[in-house]
């Protein structure tokens, strides 16, 4: 098979795969962005702040620049760490298995 239509093959496969864990990952998108409005209320930050937070705690790159003082911002925090782990792991697993039908197809 060429390069070409390997990697065609491979981005059809990947959303093919990605539409089957759509509702999770939309799911978990949602509750992190809720977490992070939340936090960006109780820590009286603007929306994009309190945006910027979540997607940096989420990606687990965490620069640090805004950090939460409540309690309950923290314990919200964790849950959007946490979310991003999930998140993180579940598009590596639709990459992981586009890349395994990419490589059953040019072994046929």
């Amino acid at each position: 098979m060429k390069s070409r239509q390997t990697r065609l093959f491979f981005f059809k496969e990947f959303y093919r795969q990605l539409g089957v864990v759509w509702p999770i990952l939309s799911g978990i998108l949602c509750v992190m962005v809720g977490c992070g409005v939340v936090i960006g209320r109780i820590e009286d930050w603007r929306i994009t702040d309190a945006l910027y937070f979540t997607f940096v705690t989420g990606l687990t790159i965490g620069y640090g620049d805004l950090a939460p003082s409540h309690t309950s911002s923290r314990a919200l925090a964790l849950v959007i760490g946490l979310a991003g782990i999930v998140l993180t792991g579940l598009v590596a697993a639709v990459s992981v298995q586009a890349l395994r039908a990419t490589a059953d197809k040019n072994n046929e």
